[in-house]
């Protein structure tokens, strides 16, 4: 199996350096996950030491436009000659991603360095990135399409990593841990600064990963396995931490929402609605599903939602309907959800879900992960396992109908005056549940409120659409509040939806 393609001779640019017959590998080193979860208890041992970077003035100057500029060569590419979706290129330094990693390919147990030179990418002859020299490094990786086209897998820049499955379109992104998130101090991103890819004896991709930052070490195995529904990622992790943590993510998703249904006001464009994920959903220990949309708020919020050994959560993207979007250029209905599936009990903790306010579409403002109930001490190890499924809708089935538009608007009866502070909400569910259910069978709508009752409250079948129901109902807020809601339906006691939860905040 050759490692990586046998090259040609480089297309004509200006100034390019000569083409290698093949990109360097490094000798042949012993490998393990169980080698590398002990270098990282060895790291996390010592003091830590910020990786050695380029000077930032010139990473800056290799803007999002100059890297788009620069291209791997496709000559070059690891396993490139052989069909599948296999193919993996190499991220050179730039803005999107300022640090170097080393990158190995693992086989038979034995593991070798990919070695960096700057002829193994084609770029303008007047790129800032020349200046980099052969010492650069790589940024980060991607693996293609079998089309040797397209990628449906990224990890560039820090612990990030991303997949474009199902849909071959990118949106989300994961990341390997999250630390200090919206908390009162500054944010802590520790990086991958290492990979070893390996293909397994299925032929399918495992990344290894080392992770380093100032409060935490770790050891990651990371395998993929694609099917039309999606990729699934079995991430098994090892954590070994220098200091204490005041809030640790475990399996952060991060996400852009902008606005939509339920919050149309924050910008002036001509698209309806713009977000790559537009709800929370949670699968908690005791079985209960819940729903929470997404907002673009005005300051930082952090929620948190109780649960003891939950089965799941993820950020979705529920909406695939073109017309909600009106969006032909980068196709906001196709873009993926991501649902972490945790792998044996992870005990008390919460779901957190963090919101930042954002005035474009080009800031991820949304991040969600779990945080265990204990405190992360210094000195402390922690092993974690869980499956991210990169799907189109939560792969946990359930028979419950779910919440598939949230809006809200002026309170009161049309043409009435309105009491001022007066609010409606209108939430509509779907599913199999609902069926032909119809107003005199039984159906409850059950809703509360953190502060203050619901009025006017209402649920019904949405005539002439099978399995539809609407609830709505009204609501009084002061300024300067924050109000927690929560409603579902149910008959004869039995939930028949998801369970809503939105918050709202006046300024």
């Amino acid at each position: 199996m050759a490692l990586l393609a046998g090259a040609l001779a480089a297309p004509g640019v200006a100034g390019a350096a000569a083409w290698p017959t093949q990109a360097p590998l490094g000798p042949p080193q012993p490998f393990s996950f169980e080698r590398l979860k002990a270098e990282a208890r060895a790291l996390a041992r010592r003091p830590y030491r910020p990786p050695p970077s380029p000077p930032p003035a010139l990473v800056r100057a290799i803007d999002y436009d100059v890297f788009g500029q620069i291209a791997y060569r496709p000559q070059a590419t690891l396993w490139g000659d052989e069909a599948g979706d296999h193919g993996v290129r190499f991220f050179p330094i730039g803005r999107p991603a300022g640090t170097p990693v080393a990158v190995h390919v693992v086989s038979a147990g034995e593991a070798r360095a990919v070695a960096y030179s700057a002829s193994l990418f084609d770029m303008p002859a007047d790129s800032p990135a020349r200046k980099l020299g052969d010492a650069a490094g790589f940024a980060g990786f991607k693996v293609l399409n079998a089309d040797h086209r397209t990628d449906w897998i990224a990890y560039l820049g820090a612990s990030y990593f991303r997949s474009a499955d199902p849909f071959n379109q990118y949106g989300l992104s994961a990341r390997g841990l999250a630390i200090d998130t919206a908390t009162t101090g500054p944010e802590e991103f520790p990086v991958f600064t290492a990979f070893w890819l390996e293909r397994d004896p299925a032929g399918e991709l495992v990344v290894y990963a080392l992770l380093d930052g100032p409060s935490v070490a770790g050891a990651y195995r990371i395998g993929h396995q694609r099917s039309a529904a999606g990729l699934v990622q079995q991430v098994e992790a090892e954590l070994c931490f220098r200091r204490p943590v005041s809030r640790l993510g475990i399996a952060p998703l991060t996400s852009m929402y902008w606005y939509g249904q339920s919050d149309r006001t924050p910008a002036d464009d001509w698209r309806p609605q713009i977000h790559d994920s537009d709800g929370l959903a949670i699968w908690t220990g005791s079985g209960e599903r819940i729903w929470r949309p997404l907002a673009n708020p005005s300051l930082v919020k952090v929620n948190a939602f109780m649960d003891r050994g939950p089965k799941g959560f993820g950020l979705m993207q529920r909406d695939r309907n073109f017309e909600d979007y009106q969006d032909d250029g980068v196709f906001y209905d196709r873009r993926p959800s991501a649902w972490v599936e945790p792998l044996g009990d992870w005990g008390p903790g919460s779901v957190q879900l963090v919101e930042l306010p954002t005035t474009g579409e080009a800031d991820d403002n949304i991040v969600a992960f779990w945080v265990p109930a204990a405190p992360v001490k210094a000195g402390q190890a922690l092993s974690v396992g869980y499956r991210l499924h990169w799907c189109d809708e939560a792969p946990a089935a359930t028979s419950l109908a779910r919440v598939i538009a949230t809006r809200s608007g002026e309170g009161g009866r049309p043409g009435q005056p309105i009491p001022p502070g007066r609010r409606k909400m209108v939430v509509d569910f779907a599913g199999p549940l609902l069926g032909t259910l119809q107003r005199d069978d039984g159906v409850e709508a059950v809703v509360t409120l953190s502060a203050g009752q619901p009025s006017a409250v209402v649920a019904y079948p949405v005539a002439g659409v099978a399995g539809r129901w609407r609830l709505m109902f009204d609501y009084d807020i002061a300024p300067r509040t924050t109000l927690d809601m929560r409603a579902v339906l149910r008959r004869a006691g039995a939930a028949l939806t998801e369970t809503w939860i939105y918050q709202v905040v006046t300024s």
